[in-house]
């Protein structure tokens, strides 16, 4: 993959720590950029994407928008320790700090599936958590082979709340069942099987194959592109219906982050062991 420098002086975009944003013309390369940590999602790079896709909201000479992850993962999820850190945060009246923390992936996600401009996606390495969730709000998912996919925020005690109605969504109520109650892990060639991402090539191969994708973008109008996006949403989503149940979903993500099953899951993942509801009867 290469590597995306940020060159948006004059744009009127943002400025962001944990995304590195490239403007090409009509592009707009947008890369998660944190991979230390695989890129995994801190609650300030969820704001700084909804920040960038409330930007261009109304740009149409961005006629599309490239999401892809720096160091060869896409996106290994939420930042767990990032979560960790506000588990013990106290609800003020009706206000939930845990909960307003969670809907905002819901935000995130709902401004992306809503973006007027043609969303790529090009998935490598891991794909897991938010990451699949941005998959899922993409127009045309371009993944690698080898790319590891995953659903797991079951394996880790909690709900995959925000993700779980995009998924359902992209990939269907069978599939996204099946994929909610087995930490969902499988490869590129079988996300493609699923209906999740639309073409699938050797690493090697991904530049080739988003640079097609691209070409047919540009020949088609960029308003009839918007209103054909905002005909399909309204065709198949109830948007108020939607909305209602992201945020009950967040009310019950910081239920579940406060109950012991969280705090065993995520305890497991940092000390890198079997959570105990993963380990044999008896032992």
């Amino acid at each position: 993959m290469n590597e995306e420098t940020d060159n948006t002086a004059g744009t009127d975009l943002p400025a962001c720590e944990h995304l590195a944003l490239r403007v090409d013309a009509w592009r707009l390369h947008v890369t998660l950029n944190r991979p230390q940590v695989r890129n995994a999602m801190s609650f300030a790079m969820v704001r700084e994407l909804t920040a960038v896709f409330e930007a261009i909201a109304d740009r149409r000479e961005l006629r599309a928008v490239i999401l892809r992850g720096a160091g060869g993962n896409f996106c290994a999820g939420g930042d767990i320790k990032d979560m960790a850190s506000i588990r013990a945060a106290k609800p003020d009246g009706e206000r939930d700090p845990v909960a307003d923390g969670n809907r905002l992936f819901g935000t995130m996600l709902t401004r992306i599936d809503r973006a007027p401009q043609a969303v790529i996606a090009v998935l490598e390495g891991a794909v897991m958590g938010g990451g699949f969730g941005l998959a899922c709000v993409s127009d045309v998912a371009i993944a690698a082979r080898g790319a590891s996919f995953r659903l797991p925020e079951t394996s880790l005690g909690l709900p995959p709340a925000q993700i779980a109605p995009f998924v359902v969504a992209r990939v269907g109520l069978t599939t996204a069942r099946r994929l909610a109650v087995t930490g969902g892990r499988f490869s590129g060639d079988e996300a493609r099987a699923l209906g999740l991402v639309h073409f699938v090539g050797d690493a090697g191969e991904l530049e080739g194959l988003l640079r097609q994708v691209l070409s047919d973008i540009q020949k088609c109008a960029p308003g009839a592109v918007a209103v054909t996006k905002a005909l399909i949403h309204g065709a198949v989503a109830d948007e108020a219906e939607r909305e209602a149940l992201l945020d009950w979903a967040a009310r019950a993500f910081a239920s579940a982050v406060r109950g012991g099953e969280a705090m065993e899951g995520m305890m497991a993942f940092l000390e890198k062991r079997a959570a105990r509801w993963d380990q044999e009867e008896g032992a």
